[in-house]
């Protein structure tokens, strides 16, 4: 599994704590969040879950979504590690070039963004 290359709406609803909810697509407007996302608000008498549209039911609001997403992708964690070569390529140069030069391809990176 590689780093993923940005966050999504479903990453940023779980950061914000937001469950029980279903979406049929990825928003990227709050016409399409509100068309999409429905908020599960109990279970009937057959154990169907019964989905809300109602945005009140929510519990979060689009432009709560959008700031958390931008502060997921813009976090420094996020930036380092979408700058670590992904596994495969790891590997590859352990293979090529042995632990020590695998090591240095990693401390570049890790010196580029110090520990604070």
């Amino acid at each position: 599994m590689g780093i993923k290359q940005t966050y999504t709406v479903d990453d940023a609803l779980n950061e914000l704590g937001i469950t029980n909810y279903t979406m049929t697509d990825e928003p990227s407007t709050e016409a399409q969040f509100k068309k999409y996302f429905r908020k599960v608000t109990g279970t009937d008498e057959s154990g169907s879950a019964i989905l809300s549209d109602n945005t009140d039911d929510f519990g979060v609001t689009w432009s709560q979504i959008k700031t958390k997403m931008t502060e997921l992708n813009s976090s420094k964690k996020y930036r380092l590690l979408r700058e670590y070569p992904n596994i495969q390529d790891q590997l590859d140069d352990i293979y090529h070039n042995g632990i020590d030069g695998w090591k240095a391809t990693i401390k570049a990176v890790k010196d580029k963004y110090p520990k604070e």
